[in-house]
């Protein structure tokens, strides 16, 4: 039997050798493409609900269905839902398509929602869990929300697998790799005068490694280079679930025009700190600092477009405080504040609340703002 499986295995790999030049053409046009993956988070789903109280007994699964054997044209993920819930989803599915448009700037992409934005703050919500996330983070005041890591094991089309991965897949227990982690953040603002909304969503993933050999091999985590292609199957499955026509979302993804590509510098600021200026109005700038600091995984504390500021904190890692007192109690505080100076110039400092003023702040004021020029 050993024998027949190595026979088997040099035969696809001689073959796959000796492909024509228009095979190769043919197996190239078979490429996976926008929704050919479907995202399959909520198969790994290890956690219940943070909404469950905890003096009630966790909900039976037994009865778990697919909202697709109830309403046509919909693929999602299994979900498990009460009769009231399921009347809820239906009614919400039904809806009328709602109108969106997607931007793009480089490998960026995001979409505006004619829909308000606390309707897409609880669908975008519902969506996450949907995915099998528990909702991390919830701030709702400066319209942001982020999940805890979920593994991720796409159900990939056995076109773009080829013939002997296709082969493979059939068995659940092969891996071609150690797993990788996934969690997003999902932005919602208000737009139109908040008869419309703004939505971002970004990736943030990790990746199992290993480290050391023989005896002393182990793995550890470590930050993974952020997955374009997911991210924007994330964002195309979640324009869908707000209302978006399919096949018009995938046209809009994949047909979005670039904005004009963003000027700026990273210059010497006041009292020693950095300073940006982008060559853009301050609600450009105030939306593209919004989506650096997302992307960049900096704690936004709070927002104030009034002021004109963002408030980011910073908890030290480790440590004899933070072990006595908790991250949280020592958390330090800044205020990034933008400055709009003409109709194409704006301003962005970088402020220490407590005014302190030492030099590991001012050298950190530095290497963000280097950090999140880079990003453009």
């Amino acid at each position: 039997m050993t024998r027949i499986i190595t026979s088997f295995i040099f035969i696809v790999f001689f073959l796959n050798g000796c492909l024509s030049e228009s095979q190769k053409e043919t197996i190239n046009k078979n490429r996976i493409e926008l929704g050919d993956v479907k995202i399959n988070y909520y198969s790994d789903k290890s956690v219940t609900s943070l909404e469950i109280p905890p003096d009630l007994t966790s909900p039976y699964y037994e009865n778990s269905f697919r909202i697709s054997e109830v309403v046509n044209d919909v693929d999602l993920n299994i979900v498990n839902l009460s009769s009231k819930e399921i009347q809820e989803n239906q009614e919400k599915i039904l809806t009328p398509s709602s109108n969106i448009q997607v931007k793009k700037l480089g490998n960026r992409r995001w979409f505006i929602v004619d829909k308000k934005p606390e309707t897409v703050w609880s669908l975008s919500k519902q969506f996450l869990k949907e995915k099998g996330f528990i909702i991390k983070k919830s701030n709702k005041k400066i319209g942001i929300m982020e999940t805890d890591y979920l593994e991720n094991k796409p159900v990939i089309p056995e076109k773009s697998l080829g013939l002997f991965r296709a082969f493979l897949s059939q068995s659940e227990s092969v891996s071609y790799a150690l797993p990788s982690v996934d969690k997003y953040t999902v932005r919602i603002e208000p737009y139109d005068s908040g008869e419309k909304s703004e939505v971002h969503l970004s990736i943030s993933s990790m990746k199992e490694v290993v480290q050391g050999s023989g005896k002393f091999e182990s793995t550890i985590w470590q930050s993974k280079e952020k997955d374009i292609s997911l991210e924007t199957e994330m964002l195309y499955s979640l324009m869908v679930y707000l209302g978006g026509d399919l096949a018009k979302a995938r046209e809009e993804i994949i047909n979005a025009k670039d904005e004009d590509k963003i000027k700026l510098s990273l210059e010497d600021g006041i009292n020693g700190y950095a300073k940006l200026v982008f060559k853009a109005n301050f609600i450009e700038t105030w939306d593209h600092i919004a989506w650096a600091l997302t992307e960049l995984n900096i704690n936004i504390e709070d927002k104030d477009i009034k002021e004109k500021s963002f408030y980011i904190t910073l908890a030290p890692l480790g440590g004899i405080m933070s072990s006595i007192f908790g991250n949280d109690a020592i958390r330090t505080s800044y205020q990034i504040q933008l400055k709009q100076l003409s109709e194409n110039s704006t301003e962005v400092y970088f402020n220490d609340i407590s005014e302190e003023n030492n030099s590991d702040t001012k050298e950190y004021s530095y290497d963000l703002f280097k950090k999140i020029s880079i990003l453009f």
